[in-house]
């Protein structure tokens, strides 16, 4: 069931922006953890010589980490309305 949301969404609004980036996120690694694993289930099930396979992996999982990183340390969610 998705999440719902108690008042009109508004990228202005502090809360909406914060669930709407985590949901974002949870979105990059389900289309990461897809494509990737089809990737190495096809990788080991036809014994592919994919040198590049572990690099993009490392990649991939790197940029999830520096998103990870945004949404929970750096992004800031105050009201911008309330700072004055």
């Amino acid at each position: 069931m998705p999440p719902r949301w108690p008042r009109e969404p508004d990228r202005k609004d502090p809360d909406y922006r914060k669930i709407d980036d985590r949901m974002n996120f949870a979105i990059h690694v389900a289309i990461a953890a897809s494509i990737n694993s089809g990737l190495w289930f096809f990788h080991i099930l036809k014994a592919t010589t994919w040198e590049w396979l572990p690099g993009l992996t490392l990649s991939w999982t790197g940029i999830l980490l520096v998103h990870l990183i945004y949404i929970a340390a750096i992004a800031n969610y105050s009201d911008p309305s309330k700072s004055i």
